[in-house]
């Protein structure tokens, strides 16, 4: 994607405009420049295909605070993405972000292991108590995303990949509804 794409994208949508960007004064520049709803500050390594990590937001958290009150500034909330351990989400909300997005890679990945699903929803329990937004993702599909959409804390999933991956094969009508119904049927069934 180009900076070009980015500022066309902002022009035709008609929905909320929310960018997932590294921490470079590069990156926050053209959030203050196109100001979407929120953005996301993710790590991003050279040669990484997605991330396979949380923030860690313990390191340099001066970089971070700043980064969170220029975006502020312009009106811009932030979530930073991080794994479910108690110290990120407390350094989450003493940086001042507006949300956090809890990184569900582990989950995804060990499917019968129930201690990552026990670490997210203590990280969202934690995260709402702090008032900090709670988001989800990584790994999130049909098949997997029913017992984070029962967490009540978490407001939002982020599964973008697993939607237009599958587009491909049976479209994108098809794949949101079938999502749709995955995530109303975990929230019925957490009520």
């Amino acid at each position: 994607m180009q900076d070009d794409d980015v500022t066309r994208l902002k022009g035709t949508i008609r929905t909320p405009f929310n960018l997932e960007i590294a921490c470079t004064d590069e990156m926050v520049a053209i959030a203050e420049r196109l100001k979407p709803y929120q953005v996301t500050l993710v790590p991003e390594k050279r040669e990484e295909i997605t991330t396979e990590g949380g923030l860690d937001v313990t390191r340099e958290p001066e970089r971070l605070e700043a980064a969170i009150k220029r975006l502020a500034a312009t009106g811009i909330r932030t979530s930073l993405f991080i794994d479910p351990v108690p110290v990120m989400v407390e350094r989450a909300h003493w940086l001042g972000a507006h949300a956090i997005e809890l990184h569900t890679g582990r989950y995804a990945d060990h499917p019968h292991d129930e201690r990552p699903l026990l670490a997210l929803q203590s990280a969202a329990k934690q995260a709402a108590a702090f008032g900090l937004a709670v988001h989800a993702g990584h790994g999130l599909t049909t098949a997997n995303v029913g017992p984070i959409a029962a967490i009540p804390e978490i407001e939002e999933v982020n599964i973008g990949h697993s939607i237009v991956s599958n587009a491909i094969y049976v479209g994108l009508p098809a794949v949101v509804r079938s999502m749709r119904a995955a995530l109303d049927a975990a929230r019925a069934g957490s009520i």
